[in-house]
């Protein structure tokens, strides 16, 4: 009998050791693995930003985790982020395979396609697109204006009550994207952009949550019948949505004179050469991640930013003080007033690195064999940039740990920005909608800020700051008081 355990518990031993993940040579150091879940049960999924800034003062700047069998490699700090982002950025410039993301899109878009010609020639098209703000009869600014309107006249029937923001800024980024990519604003209760924004935001949550890790990191339960299916149903039904759209442009389009992304993309398929890698089933994946990428990003940041202005109101007074005087005696703004707003353009800037809305970005995978601080990575390696680590990084900051303007303001009052400013990440990952993200969040920044304030209910309590994680981070549901400001 005693035999017969001691046997059991040798071989328990050998596979245990067999099945223990390994670190290639040289590797990124990291803690110790578990055969077949590797480090996932060392991590809180619901929250992983806590427990990846204790790892980082354990074992340095770049260290790695074991996802499954599967060696990750985290990376923090500005030196080590310019490293793989800048310097070495298409080595960097993958993205991970057979991973949940792929699968629900079907590696037909952009935003999680690896690094290879098909996405190289729709990234720049969307690029170029996106860049053009003179779409259609409508220039990308007045698409903005008119959105900004809709949430005027909301704004406007609640004078002197709270109301609670949180829908009214993210139908105002979807309805601006619905704009750019489809040509279209639709009331908020229609029912194309409910299920477009109720899709993505199911998508989302799905593929940053828990049960995308266990998807990626064990292959056998992909086929269960687990809650990961509801990624896939949520973007068959978005895509049904788009499809629809598709057919209606076909009618109703005039060639070389585009109204929006899917018309420019029309055009593009009417020349389409031999080797082109443009068809109908990547305009609407890619319709799609245009979405998913401009709508969450936009909005939290936007409910980031009144959190705070309403929470430290002498800089919500003091930007209107500069709102006022640069747009004295003009209806409104345009994107190029922000270079006569140093301070404006400080407050916009200082909520971005606040409120850090992907702190993990995109995962990126190695595309050939690398070093990155003097380890060594393999091709296919999968990265993870920690953005927490750099927008809050000590010595590259004024005031890292709290929201203060200043950390964009030179001695004289100039606007100036750090180079650990990198909220879109950086290199050919770049976010494709940063040039759109920055017009809208000065336009509608400073459109509401000079014709309301913005105050903190009396009855709503201590603000709570701490975000709500997820693929991107979130504040806290709050309600918001609304006021004419005296000049108005």
């Amino acid at each position: 009998m005693f035999l017969s355990a001691v046997l059991l518990g040798l071989c328990i031993c050998f596979i245990i050791f067999h099945l223990r993940p390994r670190r290639p040579k040289n590797f990124p150091p990291g803690p110790p693995a578990l055969p077949i879940v590797g480090n996932i049960l060392h991590l809180n999924l619901q929250n992983l930003m806590e427990d990846l800034e204790k790892l980082r003062k354990s074992y340095g700047n770049v260290y790695c985790l074991f996802f499954g069998p599967t060696p990750t490699v985290v990376i923090n700090g500005v030196k080590a982020m310019k490293e793989a982002m800048v310097t070495k950025a298409v080595e960097f410039a993958g993205r991970p395979q057979d991973r949940l993301a792929n699968d629900v899109t079907q590696r037909k878009g952009v935003l999680f396609a690896d690094y290879d010609s098909r996405w190289r020639e729709h990234r720049r098209f969307s690029l170029m697109t996106m860049r053009n703000f003179g779409l259609g009869k409508k220039s990308m600014e007045e698409r903005i204006h008119n959105e900004i309107q809709c949430t005027m006249t909301t704004l406007d029937k609640n004078i002197g009550k709270t109301l609670t923001p949180q829908v009214m800024f993210h139908n105002m980024a979807s309805n601006i994207m619905c704009q750019v990519v489809f040509g279209t604003r639709y009331e908020y209760d229609n029912e194309f952009i409910t299920t477009i924004v109720q899709s993505v935001t199911e998508m989302t949550k799905i593929v940053s949550g828990p049960w995308a890790m266990l998807y990626n990191s064990l292959p056998f339960i992909r086929k269960l019948p687990l809650p990961f299916n509801k990624a896939f149903k949520a973007m068959k039904r978005s895509s049904d949505l788009v499809l629809r759209l598709l057919s209606e442009h076909k009618k109703t389009r005039v060639p070389g004179e585009p109204r929006d992304f899917l018309d420019c993309y029309l055009d593009e398929l009417d020349k389409k050469a031999e080797d082109s890698t443009f068809s109908e089933d990547k305009l609407i994946f890619t319709a799609i991640d245009l979405m998913i990428a401009g709508t969450d990003t936009t909005s939290n940041t936007l409910l980031t930013a009144f959190l705070y202005l309403m929470n430290h109101p002498h800089i919500q007074e003091r930007c209107q003080q500069e709102i006022d005087r640069v747009l004295e005696g003009k209806d409104q703004a345009c994107f190029d007033d922000r270079h006569q707003m140093p301070y404006v353009q400080a407050v916009i800037h200082e909520v971005q690195r606040i409120a850090n809305t992907v702190p993990l970005s995109v995962f990126h995978r190695t595309t050939k064999d690398t070093e990155l601080m003097g380890y060594s990575l393999p091709k296919g390696t999968i990265i993870i940039q920690n953005m927490s680590s750099v927008l809050g990084e000590e010595g590259q900051w004024k005031y890292p740990h709290e929201f203060n303007p200043d950390n964009f303001l030179n001695d004289q009052g100039e606007f100036v920005k750090p180079e650990a400013f990198m909220p879109f990440s950086a290199g050919p990952r770049m976010c494709l909608g940063e040039g759109l993200a920055r017009m809208e969040l000065f336009l509608i920044m400073v459109t509401l800020l000079r014709k309301f304030k913005f105050i903190w209910p009396d009855d709503a309590g201590k603000p709570d700051f701490t975000p709500l994680y997820g693929i991107t981070l979130s504040p806290r549901p709050y309600r918001m008081k609304v006021q004419l400001r005296l000049s108005q």
